[in-house]
């Protein structure tokens, strides 16, 4: 993070950072660098260091210090999608006979790049409940580098105590690695809580608006930040000048997003508990949450993303997803739009039949920032 935005607040920084006015023509919004080489005044002499858009674009340049700014790290890194931001990492961090300890609840995707890309390169990995510090504890060995962690995870909305687990992270010589996606910055900053990298699915949150795909990395090492940014440029899935344009735009309004997602949220959750139809509703922010009290430590809020299982089991389930009608039945999340899925049979399908499989009767929300009576409304006539 550049020390011209240290001390300001998290909203200035989201709309300042990066953001530099064009020095040309003085444009408050910075360019679209559609472009893939640039003019070298001579060999060797690149202007600003660019001199090829797979090693950097300006644009890109604007959303990497964006990203660092909030994360509050040194070093920010945009992909073209989450899990190429994880797939570097990875790739950056471990080498064959290396050991990672994963979560019990986890995104399918990152699963699936462990189970099916990862492993397969000679990497093992253990499966831990995150929430539980001697759970993570007892999975590590004097093999393992990496222990990944999502909180609130996906799609049960666990909660990890990051600086308890970044303890045990130091203790092994591990790196401790966080997907803040669920959270995003202006909720959770994990590097100051103690994690040696944050992992976003900018496509979500960030973005905000379900129209591109994204990734990044933040570390707050310069070293491990340069390491990356080699890995970045010699495997080449970087983010693209449009898609790094609408992320910054994005990212702007995150702040007041949030705000409503968390506060939507809260209602939906609260209703959910007093359905007769609904067994079970998980949100950090419900008191009787078995990670509340951390989530309202380490959280500014609790998020817009909600899951609940309903009575009848996993039909029962399904039929509430298509009942739906201002809520969208789609993967993904963090739009202003809301959305509703059934993990078991859409975003979590990969992991049936592993230690990560999810509840049949389950339905995941993403809340949006639609009038709260309205999804009020289309919840409860889609539960019957």
């Amino acid at each position: 993070m550049s020390d011209e935005h240290i001390h300001q607040s998290f909203e200035t920084r989201a709309i300042h950072a990066g953001n530099t006015a064009d020095p040309l023509t003085g444009a408050v919004v910075p360019p679209i660098y559609q472009v893939s080489t640039y003019k070298q005044d001579g060999v060797g002499g690149l202007r600003g260091g660019y001199e090829y858009s797979r090693s950097a674009n300006p644009t890109r340049t604007a959303l990497e210090e964006n990203l660092a700014a909030l994360e509050g790290g040194r070093r920010g890194l945009a992909f073209a999608s989450g899990l190429a931001a994880e797939d570097c990492l990875l790739r950056t961090l471990l080498a064959p006979g290396d050991h990672v300890v994963i979560p019990n609840d986890a995104y399918g995707g990152t699963f699936r790049l462990f189970a099916k890309v990862v492993q397969r390169w000679g990497v093992d990995f253990s499966v831990a409940d995150t929430s539980d510090v001697e759970s993570v504890r007892g999975a590590v060995n004097d093999r393992t580098k990496a222990i990944w962690v999502e909180t609130p995870s996906n799609p049960l909305l666990g909660i990890t105590d990051i600086p308890a687990v970044a303890a045990v992270a130091r203790a092994a010589g591990a790196k401790l690695v966080v997907d803040n996606t669920f959270a995003s910055p202006y909720l959770q900053q994990p590097l100051a809580l103690g994690a040696d990298v944050v992992v976003h699915s900018l496509t979500k949150y960030m973005g905000g608006h379900s129209d591109v795909v994204g990734g990044a990395l933040v570390t707050a090492d310069e070293a491990l930040g340069e390491e990356l940014a080699y890995h970045q440029n010699a495997m080449g899935a970087v983010a693209g000048p449009f898609d790094s344009w609408i992320v910054l735009r994005g990212i702007k309004t995150l702040a007041v997003r949030m705000d409503r997602h968390s506060e939507n949220a809260g209602k939906v959750a609260e209703m959910l508990t007093q359905h007769p139809k609904v067994t079970q509703v998980l949100y950090p922010g419900l008191p009787e949450h078995p990670g509340h009290e951390i989530a309202a430590k380490q959280m500014k809020a609790f998020g817009g993303m909600i899951s609940f299982r309903v009575a009848g089991g996993e039909e029962a389930a399904v039929a509430v997803c298509n009942r739906a009608k201002l809520f969208t039945l789609g993967e993904s999340l963090g739009g202003v739009e809301s959305l509703i899925e059934h993990p078991g049979r859409m975003t979590h399908a990969s992991v049936a039949g592993s230690a990560l499989e999810v509840p049949a009767d389950l339905v995941r929300l993403s809340v949006g920032i639609e009038n709260v009576e309205d999804l009020l409304a289309d919840l409860r006539q889609a539960l019957g």
